[in-house]
This record gives C-alpha cells, sequence and structure tokens, in this order.
C-alpha cells in the first residue's frame, strides 16, 4: 500500500530504527545543517527536529540519506526491484492469440493506474492563507555560513508549457529574498526555464507557479527524475508508489498540487524580472557563485494545520542527495540499455558529484566501441554533462571504484585513449571556461584491439589456480590464521 503523505513515510522510518525525534532546540540558521551532514556521514538517521529554535513546525531532514532510506521510500527491498518493473514494462509486446491478449490485460490496467488523479479538496487546503502570511513563517534553513540567505531546497515546483500546456514538476533551489519573495533557480537547461522563456512568444509577461513542500516520498523523489520534457513527473510518481497520485486545484491558479502535501506556496513569475540569487553551498561541495535568476512571487499559502517542513542539504559529498542520485542510478540503467544494449553497468561516485565522472562498463564489440558509447551519453539528457566518462570491459566491477582505477589506468595510453570534446556544462561547473559551455572528457580504457592499431600483446590479470587456493583454504585453518 502507497505512502499516502509525508506522515506515513516518517512513521515507516521510526518503525524501521531508521529516524531520530531531536527534541533539543536547535537552530535552523546552519546547526540544523551541522546535524545533518555529521548524521549522513556517520551512516545515521533521518532526523526530525520538533523544536526548531524560534518556529512551531517540526523539520524533517535526512529522510532519503542510505540506500536503506531510499528502500523504504519506495516500498522495495532493493531500488533494482524498480529497475526490473521499468524492464517488464519496456518488454511488452501485443501477444498473439486471445489467451495470450488476456494474460496483458494485468498490465494494460497497471499502465493505467499510473496517471494522477485530480480530487475535490486535499489536506493541503486545511488551512487557506491568503493575507498576513510570509515565507519567514517556516524554518527554512541557512545552509552553509556563505550562502546568500535562507534557501527552500526540497521544493515540487509545478508549472506549465505555455505552448502545450503539459505540466512540468522540478526541484529547483528557492532563495528567500523577503516575506513574499524568492529566487527560483531555473538553470538554463532544466524544464521550468525553459518554459518561463516561451513565455515571449505568446505575448505573456506572468506565468503562475505552485511550490509544494513535503509529499508522499515517491512524488517527492520524481521531482529530480531525469525525464524527457514531456513526461509527466506525477504519471512517473504513480509508477513508483503504484498508486495514482492525488492531485488537488490551487486556490489562485489552475496549477494542480499534491493533496496531500504539507504546504503549498502559491504565486508567479514575471518574464524579464530577475534578481541576484546565491551564493549557495551546492552539492559540488563549493559554493555556487550568485547570479540573477526569476522571481517567484508568493501570493497565497496553503497548509495542513500543523504542517512539517521538509527539506535537505547539499554540501562536500557524500550527502543525501548522493544516495537519491544512486537510486536514479539503479533505476534508469534499464533505460540506458534499451539505447545502449552493450552497456553492462554504471557508476556515479559520490566523488564525482553526478556529473564529473560516470564509469561505465561496455561489451567491446567492434574497435573504437568506447568512443561511440561516450558519444552516446553525451546526446543523452542531462547526461550531456558529464565532465568525464570513462569506459572499461564488461568484467571490470564499476561499483568497485578502486578496481576501475586500477585497470583503467594500466589500460590506457593518456594521448591514445583521451578524447576532449567541447559543448553544454553543468551550470554549477566553477571550472568551465563559459557558464554552461566548456570541455568534457572521454577515457577508453577498454583492452585495445589490432583494428584500434593496437599490435603487442595484451597480458592477462594476475590470479591464483584454483586449485592451489583450495588446497591453502584447508592449510590456512590447520596453520591457525
Amino acid at each position: 500500500m502507497a505512502y499516502r503523505d509525508l506522515r506515513e513515510f516518517i512513521r515507516a522510518l521510526e518503525k524501521n530504527k531508521e529516524l531520530k525525534r531531536v527534541s533539543l532546540e536547535v537552530d535552523p540558521i546552519l546547526e540544523i545543517t551541522e546535524f545533518a551532514d555529521r548524521a549522513v556521514k556517520r551512516g545515521g538517521p533521518a532526523l526530525l527536529f520538533e523544536k526548531p529554535k524560534g518556529y512551531t513546525t517540526p523539520v524533517l531532514i535526512n529522510a532519503f540519506a542510505s540506500m536503506r532510506k531510499m528502500e523504504i521510500a519506495l516500498e522495495v527491498d532493493s531500488v533494482e526491484e524498480v529497475a526490473a518493473r521499468i524492464v517488464e514494462l519496456l518488454e511488452l509486446r501485443m501477444p498473439e492469440g486471445l489467451i495470450g491478449k488476456l494474460k496483458m490485460l494485468p498490465k494494460l490496467a497497471e499502465v493505467g493506474a499510473f496517471f494522477p488523479k485530480v480530487v475535490d479538496k486535499g489536506a493541503c487546503q486545511e488551512v487557506i492563507r491568503s493575507d498576513g502570511f510570509s515565507l519567514f513563517d517556516y524554518p527554512i534553513l541557512k545552509c552553509w555560513p556563505e550562502d546568500g540567505g535562507r534557501f527552500i531546497t526540497l521544493p515540487l515546483v509545478f508549472s506549465r508549457n505555455p505552448d502545450t500546456g503539459k505540466r512540468n514538476c522540478g526541484m529547483y533551489r528557492m532563495q528567500v529574498f523577503d516575506e513574499r519573495t524568492a529566487g527560483m533557480h531555473w538553470q538554463t537547461h532544466k524544464q521550468g526555464a525553459e518554459h518561463y522563456r516561451r513565455l515571449g512568444p505568446h505575448g505573456q509577461k506572468r506565468m503562475d507557479v505552485a511550490v509544494a513542500i513535503g509529499a508522499d516520498p515517491a512524488t517527492m523523489y520524481s521531482a529530480i527524475l531525469p525525464l524527457p520534457p514531456d513526461l509527466d513527473e506525477m504519471m512517473i510518481a504513480g509508477f513508483l508508489r503504484g498508486s495514482p497520485v492525488e492531485l488537488v486545484k490551487c486556490q489562485t491558479s489552475d496549477l494542480e498540487v499534491p493533496a496531500n502535501a504539507e504546504i503549498v506556496l502559491e504565486g508567479y513569475v514575471e518574464l524579464g524580472e530577475l534578481r541576484t540569487e546565491g551564493p549557495f553551498g551546492d552539492h559540488t561541495g563549493f559554493y555556487s557563485l550568485a547570479d540573477e535568476y526569476p522571481v517567484f512571487h508568493l501570493t497565497c499559502v496553503t497548509q495542513r494545520k500543523d504542517p512539517i517542513y521538509a527539506t535537505t542539504i547539499v554540501g562536500p559529498p557524500p550527502m543525501e542527495d548522493y544516495y537519491m542520485g544512486k537510486g536514479i542510478e539503479r533505476i534508469f540503467l534499464p533505460l540506458m540499455r534499451l539505447q545502449l544494449p552493450e552497456v553492462r553497468d554504471i557508476a556515479m561516485p559520490a566523488e564525482g558529484i553526478f556529473h564529473n565522472l560516470i564509469l561505465v562498463s561496455i561489451r567491446k564489440s567492434y574497435p573504437g566501441h568506447a568512443r561511440k558509447v561516450m558519444h552516446s551519453i553525451w546526446g543523452t539528457g542531462q547526461a550531456m554533462f558529464s565532465k568525464c566518462i570513462v569506459v572499461v570491459d564488461e568484467d571490470v566491477d564499476v561499483q568497485n571504484v578502486r578496481e576501475v582505477a586500477w585497470k583503467a589506468l594500466n589500460h590506457i595510453d593518456p594521448e591514445r585513449d583521451i578524447q576532449f570534446v567541447l559543448g553544454p556544462v553543468d551550470s554549477l561547473d566553477h571550472s568551465s571556461r563559459l557558464p554552461n559551455y566548456g570541455s568534457k572528457m572521454g577515457i577508453d580504457a577498454t583492452k585495445k584491439w589490432p583494428g584500434e592499431g593496437f599490435t603487442r600483446p595484451w597480458p592477462g590479470v594476475i590470479e591464483m589456480s584454483p586449485d592451489v587456493k583450495r588446497r591453502v583454504d584447508e592449510l590456512w585453518l590447520k596453520a591457525g590464521l
């Protein structure tokens, strides 16, 4: 049974001993960050601060901050189960014969169950505040000492494509400027930014935006998934949770938001209105620099009677976002293999902070195959930001970074096997020559073939013979080792 809301998720974390209630008074200005940072790096539980200093609204953080918490969030024993469900859907074919078609019906019904359902009312509108409200009514964190202010870090930001009317839900940080305005950190490659840009050709100046804070975990998680532009995140949330997401119409716009959210901020952005946002201690482990971003104007707040404020922090890895990203890596591998069947596995180590390093193992079939894979990844959605791609043979375990480093460094002739290309890079890359544009590197660390101009013998890996291993297993015990 899917979690109905954030509270059911909290209860599940607590039942599994993955949540700690903190009854001490802790300041949302920097102190909660330090608690959360220490907890995630020590493999600790999610934290529910019951008395954030100056507020009565509790703060939940680190709810996704381990693979076990991710499994609880997605209600699986392993995130690989989600990948297996995707594979099943991808393999759907209309079978021959009546019996085969009848067997398909449950699967087709499951697909239909993913679509979101609009309801008349929801818990997120138990309290409607159309006057006398402020963003400072909530325990929004100032995460790091040099941050430009307080930041909403786990928002579900809803907007509609002005051309098609299709919904998008993304997660974009929001710096609180004052009681009723905040920065909308729409990086240029994101769908929210694309919706904003498309206002111009329609002669529109204003676009409605709604921000939901705190929902069931699958719905929150769907906002960070690297989906194709016109694929509805709420439908994918329905797939993840195995039950449709209930949505309710906003009070001041036609946008729909999760009915069981904790807090909803309704408002708008205006084309051309920009304000300096940042700095912000980012997932790179460095401060992202101040820059100009659109301004979100708050016009109405709806909430539960006693809301819980859900948040996260990012910073030097590993943080909570690493585990959320690891889930994406495992869940989306089948989709990558649909396009690139030669890919056996991928890994994004924590130190690579997602876009800096992808390790890929392939079943090599022809000369230049590794380079073909590199360029395919650079041409795929948000994977275009990958600064460094290392391609190895299928016998290398890319989840074992030490093994990759050992074999890759032995296998490469740097001048021959490293390729540089120019293209779009992540907006948060502070080292690129220009914002959003720079170079990327591909490393072909596969064994080289004669067809690639390599005519020397390629040595084998040192391994002890199995019979000697068996004999020494027995002698090892006798020797008392």
